[in-house]
């Protein structure tokens, strides 16, 4: 039986051929930003491409594509940010996901998904180094005199 990591790399390897063969130029692979993780940043054209991998041997927790939390995505976003402001980089952002699953027999379909979320402005309140409470202004009673 395969580890977590074999089996992610197995996924990584398909992604990787998958976005090769259509064009797109690998900057990255498992890139790092404190713990949060970009599996693939490739490029389109123009745009900047933020890709989340996973891959799923079994459907007993349901499939690839539903195992992508709204956790994972912020971190994603989060990541993403680090990464372009460290590279000053001035293309447009996309964030795909390429999802995997692995029937019994070991065959396996592969969906990518382009543009399959945006960032949300929650998203970037999140991510930004302040808490929300420090952006809601105090509200003062009126006293009266």
């Amino acid at each position: 039986m395969a580890t977590n990591t074999e089996t992610g790399r197995l996924g990584e390897e398909i992604a990787l051929r998958l976005l090769y063969d259509k064009g797109y130029i690998i900057h990255e692979r498992n890139w790092r930003y404190r713990n949060k993780e970009v599996d693939i940043i490739a490029q389109e054209g123009n745009e900047l491409v933020i890709v989340e991998v996973k891959l799923r041997n079994s459907d007993t927790y349901g499939t690839a594509l539903q195992a992508i939390t709204e956790d994972k995505k912020q971190n994603l976003i989060i990541a993403a940010n680090h990464y372009i402001q460290s590279h000053r980089l001035k293309y447009s952002v996309r964030y795909d996901i390429i999802a995997i699953d692995i029937a019994p027999d070991k065959s396996y379909k592969v969906e990518h998904i382009r543009r399959a979320f945006y960032p949300t402005q929650a998203g970037a309140i999140r991510s930004s180094r302040y808490s929300l409470r420090n952006r809601i202004p105090k509200i003062y009673k009126k006293h009266e005199t």
